[in-house]
């Protein structure tokens, strides 16, 4: 049972909260009461019960204390040596945890930063010739802390670095679906070549047939129609390829999707051993492949520990695996973006071998300005494929070479 003294304690560091009129006096009296009966730390009562943010709580503390606040946060890379022959049970009998080193100053949060008492447990336990910082902590945070790095061996934690491979596994999920974006976008625009090329089509048809004259004499509005119809295919299909091409989130050029493909699996270097490279002459020759040569010359290497040797091996086996998919994704996306371009070599041909045989078979007439658009239209399409497939020429085989490591 926590005792009246105690409590009133607790109470009293929470009074800047009277101040800002988040609660009464008789309020946080009254809650002061409800936490000794129920035997709790007087936060939980106005963070569950009261609906008060956390935040809100650690600058009324911060305040009362007169010094900074810091919360619970499993990222946090606390040091090994700072951990070494501390007891978790006097930890959380005493409320105070360290949680950082600052150059030679040991930073201890404490959930009575101003209590003597608190102080000379941390020299008892941490040593007396060290320098010390105290910031102030929720109980629920510094009970956190203990968990989470007291709960086995200091080398053998690594329940922050699983955190952290989560959030490298999330960083590459979100590339992969922007590169899924920008395989759509390019999906969108060879949809748009086919509507340029049904244009074509009616195009060429309505002006043969049109040219021919005699006996179509008749029909010839419904050839103009055919033409008209073509007119507006192609030009429905040059609007909305421009505008994918110069829209904000227009698809990157080659060089940049390998550059941030790199960019998120760079933490294999940080976080698994690399093995070295391999035999002369085997060598990935572009960025891509030696960037699938790194994620498949991975290893882990693991402390055994009885706690989380099984669950750490998994996590980064899981990190390396979704590395692996990352790069995959960005060949498929330059892959895409070389069948989008082969898709404008293929309709500009069209364009431009239709516009030049009709001006070789029909010879020049006024309706030869339109012949001469669809060979301007042809060669302007067949240019822009070729800037668009020509950087993939060197990734086809060291492609292959990625897909026989598997």
């Amino acid at each position: 049972m926590r005792t009246m003294s105690a409590v009133a304690d607790s109470t009293i560091s929470f009074a800047p909260l009277v101040d800002w009129g988040v609660l009464s006096a008789g309020e946080l009296r009254s809650v002061g009461d409800a936490a000794r009966v129920r035997d709790i730390e007087v936060e939980e009562v106005l963070r569950y019960d009261r609906a008060i943010p956390r935040r809100k709580l650690l600058e009324a503390l911060s305040l009362s204390c007169g010094c900074d606040w810091v919360e619970y946060d499993e990222r946090v890379p606390v040091p090994s040596e700072l951990l070494e022959g501390l007891d978790p049970e006097r930890l959380g009998l005493m409320l105070w945890f360290p949680v950082a080193l600052d150059g030679e100053t040991v930073v201890i949060a404490a959930r009575n930063p101003t209590d003597p008492l608190v102080a000379q447990d941390v020299r008892e336990c941490m040593g007396a010739d060290r320098k010390y910082e105290f910031m102030v902590a929720l109980a629920e945070d510094i009970s956190s802390f203990i968990e989470d790095f007291l709960n086995s061996a200091p080398q053998h934690l690594s329940g922050n670095e699983r955190t952290c491979l989560a959030m490298w596994r999330n960083t590459m999920a979100r590339w992969r679906t922007k590169l899924a974006t920008y395989r759509t976008d390019f999906a969108t625009v060879r949809t748009y070549m086919a509507l340029l090329e049904a244009g074509l089509t009616f195009i060429l048809v309505g002006r043969t047939v049109l040219r021919n004259g005699g006996h179509t004499v008749h029909f010839a509005p419904f050839y103009w129609s055919l033409i008209g119809v073509g007119l507006f295919l192609t030009l429905l299909g040059m609007i909305s390829y421009y505008r994918i091409k110069r829209s904000f989130f227009r698809p990157p050029k080659h060089q940049t999707l390998i550059e941030v493909t790199a960019a998120s699996v760079q933490f294999l270097e940080d976080y698994q051993f690399v093995d070295p490279g391999e035999e002369e002459g085997r060598e990935g020759k572009t960025m891509l492949a030696r960037l699938f040569d790194l994620t498949n010359r991975t290893v882990t290497d693991i402390a055994g520990s009885h706690d989380n040797k099984v669950r750490s091996e998994l996590a980064h086996q899981r990190s390396a695996f979704a590395a692996r998919r990352t790069v995959a994704a960005c060949y498929r996306t330059i892959y895409a973006r070389a069948r989008t371009g082969l898709a404008f070599i293929g309709t500009g041909v069209s364009f431009a071998s239709g516009g030049l045989g009709l001006i070789e078979y029909f010879r020049l007439s006024i309706l030869s300005l339109l012949d001469v658009f669809m060979i301007v239209a042809g060669l302007l399409l067949i240019v822009d494929g070729i800037m668009w497939s020509y950087p993939i020429r060197k990734e086809n085989y060291e492609a292959l070479r990625s897909a026989e490591a598997f």
